[in-house]
């Protein structure tokens, strides 16, 4: 099961406004929640990119599987201050292109609490999956283990 979650935290390393941290199935946003959106929104932009180079994210688009290596459409998130709903973050997906449109007017804890919704709302699309560790990690339920 994909899992994202995003986090205003006040416990970043100095000058440090974004982190993300992947794991099996998880990518965990932190962001510096006294810092000013549009710094954050800077700062993740550099950090998504990071991760989606050094990692093996996928999109499934219509009957093809798009990868950061893609010709036509390398896989790409990008964050935009720009209001396409008043008060709120919305995502959009298209064949190799994620983007986040985030109201200008909120603050960086805001976005963090906006982010959670419509990030469970956009993987549960069932669109992505993640390679770690040689396992194709999807939004299916994990399988029940008898303890």
């Amino acid at each position: 099961m994909l899992d994202i979650t995003y986090e205003a935290v006040r416990d970043l390393a100095p000058g440090r406004l974004a982190a993300i941290d992947e794991d099996r199935g998880t990518i965990r946003v932190q962001v510096d929640a006294a810092a000013p959106l549009p710094d954050v929104v800077r700062q993740l932009n550099i950090e998504i990119d990071q991760l989606l180079t050094s990692s093996d994210w996928f999109q499934l688009w219509k009957d093809e599987i798009v990868s950061r290596n893609t010709p036509d459409a390398p896989l790409m998130v990008v964050y935009l201050l720009h209001r396409l709903v008043p008060g709120t973050a919305v995502v959009r997906e298209d064949k190799g292109c994620v983007e986040v449109h985030i109201d200008p007017d909120l603050d960086t804890k805001e976005f963090a609490a906006m982010m959670n919704p419509a990030t469970k709302d956009f993987l549960a699309g069932g669109q992505w999956f993640q390679l770690y560790a040689g396992e194709i990690i999807d939004n299916s339920p994990e399988p029940m283990t008898q303890v």
